[in-house]
């Protein structure tokens, strides 16, 4: 037998590599699925903030309830009264129309003498210092109105850097650390949740309020299309492959007996 016959030869089926193809096909599949079903949940949620953000707000009392059944009161409009204990302000770092700097966190010790932590809003770097901003530390009882937002239950990303509880920096809004760290959780019980506060002027402009981030990206159609469109290049490849494997040998063949 010739090398040319030897060539010409029918090669087997290339179950190998086919198997390996349905697992990829597979897989492919399942990520597709998984961003649809990613896509629905955005849209649900996009949908819950949206009808919550333009409710008329809550008494504390109401979001606390609500708070205590559910865990989850975030985005929920509230109104709370009572007297700011600057000195005991922390910083969460932020960004806020392309510039940098933080967001105050500021206990605010109500009526009945508990305490709620407040984002009172965005200040720069250079104006971290309250000596820096003293007409915006406004004495006395003040109305806040603002947004729920639920305390995280652990650090979000490893990739974020690990706060600084002792400088009261934050890259993370560690609910527990920033109550313990205010100096206030001795003589205070406090309200298990934050309040953002709204865009209300504060006296000489900062700290700037209104800063939540309401905005919540949907790009799962868009990934779901790529890994369908994946699967679906995966699939033509391995059909024509095989085709090519099983089929082109044996017809070279019967030209070569004849």
């Amino acid at each position: 037998m010739s090398a040319s016959q030897l060539d010409t030869r029918p090669k087997g089926f290339p179950w190998i590599l086919v198997l390996c193809a349905t697992i990829a096909f597979g897989i492919l599949l399942a990520l597709g699925t998984w961003q649809v079903q990613r896509m629905f949940w955005k849209e649900q949620l996009i949908a819950k903030i949206d009808q919550r953000i333009h409710a008329a707000p809550k008494a504390l009392a109401d979001i606390e309830a609500e708070f205590t059944a559910t865990g989850a009161v975030d985005y929920m409009p509230v109104t709370v009264r009572g007297r700011f204990a600057y000195d005991n302000e922390q910083y969460f770092f932020t960004t806020f129309k392309g510039a940098a700097g933080y967001a105050v966190y500021t206990p605010l010790i109500l009526n009945d003498e508990r305490a709620i932590l407040i984002n009172r809003g965005f200040v720069p770097y250079e104006k971290q210092n309250p000596a820096t901003r003293q007409a915006g530390q406004v004495e006395g009882e003040v109305t806040i109105s603002g947004l729920a937002r639920d305390p995280l239950l652990a650090k979000p990303s490893t990739h974020l850097p690990d706060n600084e509880p002792a400088k009261k920096l934050y890259y993370w809004k560690d609910w527990g650390m920033m109550m313990e760290k205010s100096g206030l959780s001795q003589e205070h019980d406090f309200v298990g949740f934050f309040v953002d506060a709204d865009n209300a002027p504060n006296a000489g402009g900062l700290p700037v309020g209104g800063i939540t981030i309401l905005e919540q990206p949907n790009n799962h159609l868009q990934y779901a299309g790529t890994w369908f469109a994946l699967a679906a290049v995966l699939l033509v490849v391995t059909v024509i492959f095989v085709l090519r494997q099983t089929r082109c040998p044996r017809k070279n063949q019967q030209q070569e007996t004849t």
